[in-house]
């Protein structure tokens, strides 16, 4: 539930309830519906941690320049989403954020074969696609030859 962020200030826009899926098998877990909250400071733990959940806090700015600085002020770096009418403007905050996944104009939709994964203490390597194979895996060279072996010396 959004209790937490009401507590802390923030005004819950939409959503925020709490919710039960239709699936009895899943009645005992934790979901509520997708939330966005407004009134949010830096210093709420809505914008500050990580929440792994559909919640979208909505901070004002003036500036690219202080946008990047408060988004970046933070111990984590999974991922930022960049919502803006200005293609140009969304690659240069994108660019500049300290997040290992960006997104423009949407948020969290991604094919699986797309490297998933943070900065900071947002993770270690990451997963799916090359790069996943890559990070689990050690490389080795084998020369083999069956014949004779010239010697250069």
């Amino acid at each position: 539930q959004s209790t937490w962020a009401k507590e802390q200030g923030a005004e819950v826009l939409c959503g925020g309830d709490a919710f039960v899926p239709d699936d009895p098998s899943l009645k005992n877990g934790f979901y509520m519906s997708p939330c966005v909250l407004g009134n949010c400071k830096d210093t709420m733990t809505c914008v500050k941690e990580e929440i792994f959940g559909p919640v979208m806090s909505i901070l004002p700015f003036d500036t690219e320049e202080e946008v990047l600085e408060r988004a970046n002020n933070t111990r984590f770096g999974l991922a930022g989403g960049v919502f803006t009418r200005d293609i140009q403007r969304a690659h240069r905050v994108a660019a500049g954020l300290q997040a290992g996944m960006c997104f423009i104009n949407n948020y969290n939709v991604s094919p699986v074969e797309l490297p998933f994964g943070g900065y900071k203490m947002s993770g270690f390597g990451r997963e799916n696609g090359k790069a996943a194979i890559e990070y689990y895996s050690q490389l080795k060279t084998i020369f083999v030859e069956m014949g004779n072996v010239e010697s250069v010396f």
